[in-house]
């Protein structure tokens, strides 16, 4: 029996919170007018901010299966749609003709049938299912050529696929369509056209510490405060190549919390950099006094705020 969609905004940003997702109402929103409407949600922003697992926590409490295809360039129709399984048909074109007397139209329709195609993500999520329509995440769609973008055009609008030897294949219930983007190139206007769209921003300092509370509960309450003032101000002062997302902001909390760490200090921050920062630039611009300073004057706030 497939579970029912959320009936208002809140409701969304509740499943959100059961699975510990802590989203802006704008967010809720507008992922709430993508499953009313049954338009696809066409999610960007930079890498790290949550994008990604917005799907996955739809799957889990809509108790939804979750199709995922990453995308990477050089994506292609037999690996994100279907192929045909080309050694069964070889071996019951051979069958066929040691058996002798095969009907060589009535062959050719039975080997370009459904039982002879490899289903890929893209065809996977238009199947039915008891559990009700999965959700289809496209992961990453910036990775692909263009090419593959235009293909997308007829699943995104219509939720169905034409395939040569066959002819279209529909879905009985659209699936839900989650596509996210890290903006590495520009999505063309006419698949955007086809989706819902929202940016998914960096969490200003009070959600990021709503999130921290909720994803590394173990960390001490002031830790957390400090990890949280110093990231919000590494992303607004710091001059890097990549800025760290919330993902970066939980797995350093998280190492942090291993190696017993109560409280910020210049020492913890250069040893554990790597885990915060991913490229080697901008570790050597935060090292050493550039981290001092910028610690210094996060406990200086912290002190003067009041308690």
């Amino acid at each position: 029996m497939a579970t029912e969609l959320p009936t208002s905004i809140d409701h969304v940003a509740e499943l959100l919170g059961q699975a510990d997702y802590v989203a802006d109402r704008s967010l809720a929103t507008v992922l709430y007018l993508s499953l009313k409407m049954g338009r696809p949600l066409f999610l960007e922003g930079e890498a790290g901010v949550g994008k990604t697992e917005i799907a996955k926590v739809l799957a889990s409490t809509l108790d939804r299966p979750l199709v995922r295809l990453q995308c990477y360039e050089g994506l292609d129709v037999g690996s994100a749609v279907y192929e045909w399984n080309y050694a069964r048909q070889m071996i019951e074109i051979r069958l066929a003709e040691a058996t002798g007397g095969a009907d060589r139209q009535q062959l050719g329709k039975d080997i370009f049938s459904q039982d002879f195609l490899v289903k890929r993500p893209l065809m996977t999520a238009l199947e039915a299912s008891p559990r009700g329509a999965p959700v289809l995440l496209i992961d990453e769609l910036d990775r692909t050529d263009e090419p593959f973008e235009a293909y997308l055009l007829e699943v995104l609008s219509d939720f169905q696929i034409t395939i040569p030897e066959i002819g279209t294949i529909k879905a009985e219930e659209p699936p839900i369509v989650i596509v996210t983007s890290n903006r590495t190139r520009e999505i063309h206007d006419a698949l955007k056209r086809r989706c819902l769209y929202h940016w998914v921003d960096y969490p200003d300092a009070e959600r990021e510490l709503q999130i921290l509370r909720l994803k590394a509960p173990g960390a001490a309450e002031r830790l957390s405060q400090e990890i949280v003032a110093f990231i919000q101000k590494l992303r607004k002062d710091a001059e890097l190549f990549k800025l760290p997302g919330i993902a970066e902001t939980i797995d350093w909390t998280q190492a942090l919390t291993q190696l017993d760490v109560m409280s910020l200090d210049p020492g913890v921050i250069n040893d554990t950099l790597g885990v915060l920062l991913k490229y080697q630039d901008d570790i050597a611009k935060i090292q050493g006094s550039e981290a001092a300073t910028l610690l210094g004057e996060v406990q200086a706030e912290m002190a003067a705020a009041p308690q």
